[in-house]
């Protein structure tokens, strides 16, 4: 199947954000991506120069025009422009029973402002029809009238959008602000875990029917290509939702897609530059993803040249010279290593799920899932013909683990 995905939203002109940013990551992930546009903006990395909202009724023209014929599977909300768009987009939504992922976008990473109060105000008609709202810290003051310093007001903000506003599901992205702090906990355990965020961020999904947060955590990537983050999130998220993933796993492969994005960026522009969509071809997706093969080598040295020598980027070696890792052009990665059988690497989404597939199916597992040292977890089998399979789980460590070279 591919996912049919609405995207309303606007243009950003620079291709970092918006609508470019949101059809760059649909498409990665193997979606479909259709567009309403709310307003085209001059725009670059340096910041907004100019808005023209686009006519309300054109908004609805654009949606009715795809849903009618092409169809839709789900839904993203990013720049509406104006009051009168955002009640209008309300009004054909409320009909379209497919997931609605809501990023409400007030403020472009540059500063400048893309919603006013009247437009905030109007927000809420779409907060009540999204499956999950996204906001950055910013974002979630603004919305529920709290102001955000810290963990404990995070969580009543947070309250007032689930309790009051009518939202379903709230992801408090975490990227935005860094407070003081020791302790993080939750609406009913409060075991309190050590932090910092001025190292780390913390994503948390609030969800109206559950009783305790889910909490992710991970390094903070610095880099200034933060550029359309907000909007890759929230595409990322309805495209997984709309393949049929529970929103807890369409969150986890969103953030996934989002730091290989980061750490790929290939630094256009003088200020807030645009990720790197286009690098992330075969690190996320349904399916088992053919991206990594391991051949022997018998002289270490003389294989390093000879890949590097082909055009492939060196990423991993180890100081006894029996293993190294290389990149190819399009994110595949070759290994070389002393004494090894030549194997196949397929990646999948849940290797769990995919592991009692295929045991269902009669497969038979030389080893079951396992944790390994390198932080990938690996089955592995052999073909009828006797040939090597791995098939595993890495997310960003096949390609940036924390030993990566350069």
């Amino acid at each position: 199947m591919t996912p049919r995905i609405l995207i309303i939203a606007g243009s950003d002109s620079g291709g970092g954000a918006g609508i470019q940013a949101d059809i760059k990551t649909v498409t990665m992930l193997g979606g479909h991506a259709m567009t309403a546009i709310t307003a085209i903006t001059a725009q670059n990395t340096l910041g907004v120069q100019a808005v023209l909202p686009v006519p309300p009724a054109m908004v609805v023209a654009q949606i009715n025009s795809v849903v009618t014929d092409i169809g839709v599977d789900a839904v993203k909300i990013g720049m509406i422009g104006s009051a009168e768009t955002a009640h209008a987009v309300a009004d054909v939504l409320i009909g379209l029973k497919v997931p609605i992922v809501f990023d409400p976008v007030m403020v472009a990473t540059s500063g400048d402002t893309l919603a006013d109060a009247e437009t905030i105000a109007a927000f809420e008609r779409l907060m009540r029809l999204a499956t999950v709202v996204t906001p950055n810290t910013p974002e979630l003051s603004a919305l529920s009238g709290y102001d955000v310093i810290d963990e404990v007001s995070q969580q009543v903000a947070v309250d007032r959008l689930l309790d009051e506003r009518g939202c379903k599901a709230v992801l408090a992205k975490g990227g935005h602000i860094v407070w003081e702090g020791e302790t993080y906990g939750t609406k009913t355990d409060r075991t309190a875990f050590a932090y910092d965020n001025r190292t780390r961020i913390f994503d948390v999904l609030f969800e109206h029917d559950e009783a305790v947060e889910t909490i992710w955590d991970a390094e903070r990537i610095e880099t200034t290509s933060t550029h359309g983050t907000g909007c890759t999130l929230a595409s990322a998220i309805a495209t997984n939702l709309a393949y049929g993933k529970p929103l807890k796993a369409a969150v986890a492969r969103a953030r996934q897609l989002v730091r290989l994005a980061l750490r790929d960026a290939p630094g256009l522009g003088g200020g807030h530059r645009p990720m790197g969509h286009q690098t992330v071809r075969l690190d996320l997706g349904p399916g088992a993803r053919l991206n990594q093969v391991t051949v022997p080598t018998d002289d270490y040295a003389a294989s390093c040249a000879f890949y590097t020598e082909l055009g492939l980027k060196q990423i991993v070696r180890t100081d006894d010279a029996h293993y190294a890792r290389f990149e190819a052009a399009g994110g595949a990665t070759l290994s070389v290593e002393s004494g090894a059988r030549p194997t196949v690497y397929f990646e999948c989404e849940d290797l769990d799920a995919e592991v009692a597939r295929l045991q269902k199916a009669g497969v038979t597992f030389d080893q079951l899932p396992t944790e390994q040292s390198w932080l990938w977890r690996e089955a592995r089998l052999t073909d009828p013909s006797g040939n090597p399979l791995c098939l595993y789980q890495a997310g960003e460590n096949r390609r940036y683990p924390p030993w990566r070279l350069d």
